[in-house]
């Protein structure tokens, strides 16, 4: 049988080992590379990704990144992306006041709400409820919750592209996705158990939902 590989992106947006730690533990080889053309090549990529909006584009722009991600999606390659790659595959991100990637129709906003006992950023673990099935969320129980840090959140214009929902005050979408695209706000390779079996399913996933 052959290695299951994928490249993860390298954008100076951190949290890159913890997620090639995630993947080899699931059986899936996983380099991290800063070369467009490395990513161009891959049997699967993952976008993952923490900080700021602005940040990340810069460096996605500076690199060539943003439109070798977009030529890896065309092409039918299965694509993961994580919290802060989630958050600028949107059209808009209100962080920074920020044009992002357009992957997918939408944007980014704030949590806002005035309860003390909810703090921003939401950080720590929450339940993930799948409302559509997706070969990436097979598995997945009502129960399980992943490990959350980020203090905005996606809101995509079609309904029909949201795959889970998180209760933070309200509903917010926390697993997105289109075709060969496949998102979460959540970090899988923090999330334990429930986590490493949503990358193997990735690890699994031939780009079709």
């Amino acid at each position: 049988m052959n290695q299951r590989t994928a490249v993860i992106i390298d954008y100076d947006a951190g949290n890159l080992k913890s997620v090639q730690r995630a993947c080899a533990e699931v059986g899936l080889s996983a380099s991290i590379s800063a070369d467009p053309e490395v990513v161009r090549r891959a049997e699967r990529v993952i976008f993952p990704g923490v900080g700021a909006a602005g940040s990340a584009m810069r460096s996605m722009t500076r690199a060539g990144m943003g439109e070798a991600l977009k030529e890896v999606i065309r092409s039918g390659v299965p694509v993961l992306g994580i919290c802060l790659g989630l958050q600028i595959s949107l059209d808009y991100s209100e962080e920074d006041d920020q044009a992002t990637l357009g992957l997918l129709p939408g944007r980014v906003v704030r949590f806002r709400f005035d309860k003390p006992e909810l703090k921003i950023p939401h950080m720590g673990w929450n339940e993930v409820r799948v409302t559509k099935p997706h070969p990436i969320l097979e598995g997945i129980e009502p129960g399980d919750e992943f490990y959350f840090v980020h203090g905005y959140y996606p809101e995509p214009e079609q309904t029909g592209q949201v795959y889970a929902l998180t209760e933070y005050e309200s509903d917010f979408a926390s697993a997105v996705g289109q075709d060969n695209y496949f998102a979460t706000q959540f970090h899988p390779e923090k999330s334990g158990r429930v986590g490493l079996r949503l990358l193997s399913a990735f690890s699994e996933w031939n780009g079709r939902c």
